[in-house]
C-alpha cells in the first residue's frame, strides 16, 4: 500500500504511517502535478492547502482513502469520493481545545485592542486613551453552533464570568441547561449578545448567515469572532458594518478566500483583528490530528472501519465485531436473490430479526446492496461508502425492517425481492461461525454458503426426480458436491439445491428442464 502526503503533518503521524505503509511526502505540488502522481497511490493525506477535486479523485482507480488532518473537508470533493467508494476521514476532535483557546484569545484581542496597541507601540506611539477596552466579565456571549468546540468556548467564557446563550437547531434545552447555557433562537442571540462566536460548518444554510440584516439587529457595542469557516460571515457586509459603526469590532481567523488578497477591503479596517487560519495550529493539536488521521488511513487500507468517516456511518468496534460474520452472509444473500429473480427489479425489503435488530445495520445494508448489484454491474468497488449512492443511481430502494422476534435462530436476515414477474425470498444465518442459507421462498433448507456454483431446481415431487438431475449432470461430467431437497408436501411442489464443482452450461439447463414437472432451473454463483 502506498500513501501520498501532500501537506505538512506532524512527525508522529508520518512515523505511524511509515510503520505500516509506504509513504511519499510531496509538499507544495501544483494541481497538475498531483493529478499526474495520484494514480500511483492507495491513500492521500492533506490539510487545507491541497485541493482534492473530482478530477483528482477520478484519476486514481486504486484510491481507497483520503485523510484530512483537521476538521473541515471543504477542500475535498466528498460527493465525488463517495461515488467512487473512497472513504474520506478527518480528525474532528484533535484541535477542539486549540480552536476554543484561539477563539477566546481573539475575543480578548478585539475587546482590548491588543494587536492595534502592539503595532502602535512598535511604531513609537504611546496612545493609552485611544485603545480603551471593555471587560468580558458580566457580558453576554452568544454561541452560534454549540458542538464540541462551541461547548469548550462556553466553558472558558463562563470562567471569565460571562453569561452564555446559544443558538443551535440540534441543541436540546435540557442539554443546554446542564451546561449552564440558555438555549435561544438566532434572533434572540443577535438582539441580546455582546460578543458572538460561530462554530458551524460551511453549508448552503450557513453560508452568509450573518449579513447586513443581522448586523443591523446587533448592539452597536457588539463584537463578533469567527474561527469556524470563511463564508459564514458576509465579508463585504462586515466591512460596511464596521465602517458604519453598526458593531464595535470583529476578529476573523477564516476567510472566503485564503490566503486573504492584499487588496481585500477587510485589511483596511482598524477595528478588525485577523489571523491566518491559526485556530487549530498548536503543537499539541497538530500532533493529535496527525496521529488520528494516520491511524484511520491504515485502518481503512486494512479493511477496518474508520472512527471519523465523513461519508460513511461511524460503527463502534464492538458493534462491528458482532456484525462482521453477517456481512458476508448479507452479500451472499443479496447476490443469490438477484440471480434467482426474473424480470425487472421493483423493490427489496430486508428484515433483521433477533439480536441484530438492536444494532446499527448500515454495514449489512451496504454488503446486501453490493451482493444485489454485483451480478448485474461491472463495478466491483461497492462498499459502505458508496453503496446507497450506487443503488439510488440504479433506481434501487432497499427498505429495512427490524424485529427482535425470531422463531428458530438467534439471528436471521431475510431478503424479499419483488420483480415484475415474481417475488423471491431468501434467508440466512450464521451457524458454527459460517454463513448458511436456511430459506428459499417457502422452502426451508440448511446449506453452507461457501463460494461456488449451485443449481436451483423447482419441480413437482415424484419418484425419479433426484435421479433425473443427477444423471443429466453426471452425463456432462459435472461433479455434485452436495444436494438438499425441500418440499411443501409429499408429491407436492419442491425445491432441489445442488452444489456443483464445474460450470453448468445453458445446454444442461435445457436438458434438466426437459423432464415433466420441472418448472424452473436457476444457476447461482456465490
Amino acid at each position: 500500500m502506498r500513501v501520498l502526503v501532500s501537506d505538512p503533518i506532524a512527525k508522529n503521524g508520518l512515523e505511524y504511517l511509515q510503520q505500516h505503509v509506504d509513504v511519499d511526502v510531496k509538499i507544495g505540488m501544483k494541481p497538475e502535478e498531483l493529478l499526474q502522481l495520484i494514480p500511483n497511490y492507495d491513500a492521500l493525506v492533506v490539510r487545507s492547502e491541497t485541493k482534492v477535486t473530482a478530477q483528482v479523485i477520478d484519476a486514481c482507480a486504486r484510491l481507497k482513502a483520503i485523510g484530512r488532518a483537521g476538521v473541515g473537508v471543504d477542500n475535498i470533493d466528498v460527493p465525488a469520493a463517495t461515488r467512487r467508494g473512497i472513504v474520506v476521514v478527518n480528525a474532528p476532535t484533535g484541535n477542539n481545545i486549540a480552536a476554543a483557546e484561539h477563539t477566546v484569545g481573539m475575543m480578548l484581542a478585539s475587546a482590548r485592542h491588543i494587536p492595534q496597541a502592539c503595532a502602535a507601540v512598535k511604531a513609537g506611539l504611546w496612545q493609552r486613551s485611544k485603545y480603551m477596552g471593555v471587560e468580558l466579565r458580566n457580558k453576554l456571549l452568544g454561541v452560534i453552533g454549540l458542538g464540541k468546540i462551541g461547548t469548550e468556548v462556553a466553558k472558558r467564557a463562563q470562567a471569565f464570568d460571562m453569561k452564555v446563550i446559544a443558538y443551535d437547531p440540534y441543541l436540546s434545552p435540557e442539554h443546554a441547561q446542564r451546561l449552564g447555557i440558555e438555549s435561544v433562537t438566532l434572533e434572540d442571540v443577535l438582539r441580546r449578545a455582546d460578543f458572538f462566536t460561530f462554530h458551524v460548518p460551511l453549508t448552503p444554510q450557513t453560508k452568509g448567515m450573518i449579513g447586513m440584516p443581522q448586523f443591523r439587529q446587533m448592539k452597536r457595542s457588539a463584537r463578533i469572532v469567527n474561527c469556524s469557516r470563511g463564508g459564514v460571515v458576509d465579508e463585504q457586509a462586515l466591512v460596511e458594518a464596521l465602517e458604519q459603526g453598526l458593531i464595535a469590532g470583529a476578529a476573523l481567523d477564516v476567510f472566503t478566500q485564503e490566503p486573504l488578497p492584499a487588496e481585500h477591503p477587510l485589511l483596511g479596517q482598524e477595528k478588525l483583528v485577523v489571523t491566518p487560519h491559526l485556530a487549530g495550529s498548536t503543537v499539541e493539536a497538530q500532533e493529535e490530528v496527525a496521529i488520528d488521521v494516520a491511524e484511520q488511513i491504515v485502518a481503512v487500507l486494512n479493511g477496518r472501519p474508520a472512527r471519523y468517516a465523513v461519508n460513511a456511518p461511524a460503527i463502534l468496534p464492538e458493534t462491528m465485531a458482532v456484525l462482521e460474520p453477517y456481512m458476508e452472509l448479507a452479500r451472499s444473500l443479496g447476490s443469490m436473490a438477484t440471480q434467482l429473480a426474473e424480470g425487472q427489479l421493483c423493490s427489496v425489503e430486508v428484515t433483521y430479526a433477533g439480536k441484530l435488530a438492536n444494532l446499527d445495520t448500515a454495514p449489512l445494508k451496504a454488503m446486501l446492496i453490493k451482493g444485489l448489484l454485483q451480478p448485474v454491474l461491472a463495478e466491483d468497488d461497492i462498499n459502505l461508502v458508496n453503496a446507497s449512492v450506487i443503488a439510488k443511481s440504479r433506481g434501487l430502494q432497499v427498505t429495512e425492517r427490524k424485529t427482535e422476534q425470531v422463531a428458530t435462530y438467534s439471528n436471521l436476515i431475510t431478503i424479499e425481492m419483488d420483480t415484475a414477474c415474481s417475488t423471491r425470498t431468501v434467508a440466512g444465518t450464521i451457524l458454527l461461525g459460517e454463513p448458511h442459507l436456511v430459506r428459499v421462498d417457502e422452502y426451508w433448507v440448511d446449506i453452507a454458503l461457501t463460494q461456488g456454483q449451485m443449481v436451483f431446481g423447482y419441480y413437482r415431487d415424484r419418484p425419479g426426480m433426484i435421479g433425473h438431475f443427477g444423471s443429466v449432470l453426471g452425463s456432462a461430467n459435472v461433479n455434485i458436491s452436495f444436494m438438499a431437497v425441500s418440499r411443501r408436501a409429499p408429491k407436492g411442489e419442491a425445491l432441489m439445491v445442488i452444489g456443483v464443482d464445474e460450470p453448468v452450461s445453458p445446454d444442461l439447463v435445457k436438458r434438466m428442464l426437459a423432464a415433466p414437472d420441472v418448472h424452473a432451473i436457476r444457476t447461482v454463483v456465490i
